[in-house]
């Protein structure tokens, strides 16, 4: 089970942590994802972490300013989202993925959390 918390409304150029709590197996043969949903357009991926390698991958989008990172002891994964523009405003999921291959497509992921609401305004 994944729990997605975190999201909130803010402006243009401030930050936010979204932070995603898996509970009831193991994570280490895992890739964890955040993948986003704006109105009217299609499930996005954003980002993803190989649990035991730390390997991260990034879409374009919001290379260089985020980051996604991994703490074992709460088996939490976070996206440290900065400057962030009115086009990051979206729903936000957290997934796992049965592989320790970083993988981006959304059909990879067996496991789904529920989304949270991020709102960037101008």
């Amino acid at each position: 089970q994944l729990q997605a918390s975190g999201g909130g409304l803010v402006q243009a150029g401030e930050s936010l942590r979204l932070s995603c709590a898996a509970s009831g197996r193991t994570l280490s043969s895992y890739t964890m994802g955040w993948f986003r949903q704006a109105p009217g357009k299609e499930r996005e991926f954003v980002a993803a972490i190989g649990w035991s390698s730390g390997n991260t991958y990034f879409a374009d989008s919001v290379k260089g300013r985020f980051t996604i990172s991994r703490d074992n002891a709460k088996k939490t994964v976070y996206l440290q989202m900065n400057s962030l523009k009115p086009e990051d405003t979206a729903v936000y999921y957290c997934a796992a993925a049965n592989t320790i291959v970083v993988v981006t497509a959304d059909y990879d992921y067996d496991y789904w959390g529920q989304g949270t609401q991020v709102t960037v305004s101008s």
